[in-house]
């Protein structure tokens, strides 16, 4: 479902690789730097395809993935659910960069 990401009843999705290694913990850490500022959902069931799959489902336009890397550098991948593309993110710089794309004053001045 295609809904313009500041429209989206769900703004964000966050989800650990796998359920083990320490990826659930930071996981959780960084759904604690969001959790007061958008709506979001955090998954670790099933293979991170189909969890993909499924925030594409319910319109959600941004997911969050921990992997082993995030344990060593920081960075967590972000996907954009309408273009597919997927960047490396520092995880303090998470918040703004999602703050800037579901942000609704950005929707009304592009159109």
């Amino acid at each position: 479902m295609k809904i313009p990401a500041p429209l989206a009843p769900i703004k964000v999705a966050v989800m650990p690789l796998v359920k083990k290694d320490g990826l659930p913990e930071l996981a959780q850490k960084v759904v604690d730097c969001l959790k007061y500022d958008f709506s979001y959902q955090y998954d670790e069931k099933d293979s991170i395809g189909k969890r993909y799959r499924r925030q594409d489902a319910i319109g959600t336009p941004f997911c969050v993935t921990v992997d082993h890397d995030s344990l060593n550098d920081g960075c967590v991948t972000v996907r954009d659910r309408d273009n597919m593309t997927q960047e490396r993110v520092k995880i303090e710089d998470l918040r703004a960069l999602i703050e800037k794309k579901v942000s609704l004053t950005n929707l009304l001045r592009n159109l």
